[in-house]
């Protein structure tokens, strides 16, 4: 079976076992605990707190959002839900790679201003920046962690940037995955290296078999459920599920870029229930509930439970675009479900 693989964007959840520092310097285990993106660009949504708690009513124990939002964070104090922190749109990254005076103005504002009130886990640099503006992402990760460093916080909080599926590129079978433009990222995965950093991907195995129309890319195999097996001849491994595939194809990706160490963590991956080829209430639970299930098992690539973050919290109906980006939403903005989801303990 040919696979094509493509990437896009939307927003996505989930945390695992790994160890964190408090500001009183003593780590503690962290539980595996499960994620999902919030995102605000709907029409009613529910207050900030109350999003918060419906997190923790649902067992969602870490969050993704876009912006320093001040609700939001000042929701988030003392909740005990982890936190990736997107620093903003294309002009903020921007002005935090020009001037590192302002970026140790915004890690003050809306890093120092929360944490550890507000568990801050990942600093995202930018969200899929355009091919013709990547050379900003480096310098602006580098000011954002500088900063950290300075406010001894870099060993607690790590400075990462969360990009699209198709700054991978070969990507089937996965171990041919390389980096499309090896002089913008192999820089960027050395940084991330070097720090201990994740490398933020948002994958989606929709939008592949959209784009595919079901002619190569079997639905069960799209979406996490059993019945087609793929074997890459290069590594000698068996794929079952389209979302290891190209999760290991990143992993490819950084072993050639020298930067075996760096682990993916999936920062957007979702469903939608309407509005598409393939979008629909059946095919979006049985995707998502698959992934939720099956990221704590790995990849066929690397054992241990991946960090994946689930896109989205909310139908989001102001999201511009096709009418699928406006349906990736676990709940209604009434906070009632689209389909049932379990998050487990």
């Amino acid at each position: 079976v040919k696979l094509y693989f493509y990437t896009w964007s939307l927003i996505a959840d989930f945390v695992v076992m790994d160890l964190i520092q408090t500001s009183s310097d003593i780590d503690c285990v962290c539980a595996a605990v499960h994620g999902v993106c919030y995102g605000m660009v709907g029409d009613n949504l529910p207050s900030r707190s109350d999003v918060v708690q419906l997190y923790k009513s649902r067992n969602i124990h870490a969050m993704r959002i876009y912006n320093p939002d001040q609700e939001a964070l000042a929701a988030l104090r003392g909740s005990g839900i982890f936190l990736i922190l997107d620093v903003g749109g294309l002009d903020e990254v921007q002005r935090l790679a020009r001037d590192p005076s302002y970026a140790a103005g915004w890690v003050r504002s809306n890093v120092q201003a929360y944490y550890p009130d507000v568990l801050i886990r990942y600093i995202a640099v930018g969200n899929e920046v355009p091919a013709g503006d990547t050379g900003v992402i480096l310098p602006a990760m580098q000011n954002v962690h500088n900063a950290l460093a300075s406010a001894n916080l870099s060993s607690s909080i790590k400075v990462s940037t969360a990009v699209r599926f198709d700054v991978i590129t070969n990507s089937f079978p996965p171990s041919s995955g390389v980096f499309r433009d090896p002089s913008g990222f192999v820089p960027i995965a050395r940084f991330l290296d070097r720090t201990g950093a994740p490398f933020l991907a948002n994958v989606y195995p929709y939008f592949a078999y959209k784009d595919d129309r079901g002619q190569n890319i079997r639905l069960n195999y799209a979406t996490l459920q059993p019945g087609t097996t793929v074997r890459d001849n290069g590594n000698g491994l068996n794929y079952t599920s389209l979302f290891d595939a190209m999760v290991d194809s990143i992993y490819a990706a950084l072993e050639k870029a020298g930067t075996p160490n760096v682990r993916v963590v999936v920062s957007e991956s979702g469903w939608p229930s309407a509005g598409g080829f393939g979008a629909s209430v059946d095919n979006a639970r049985s995707y998502n509930q698959g992934l939720i299930d099956h990221i704590r098992n790995g990849t066929p690539k690397r054992s241990g439970a991946i960090e994946t973050y689930i896109f989205a919290m909310f139908n989001e109906k102001k999201k511009p675009g096709d009418e699928v980006e406006r349906n990736f939403g676990l709940f209604f903005p009434n906070k009632q479900p689209v389909y049932p989801t379990t998050f487990p303990n």
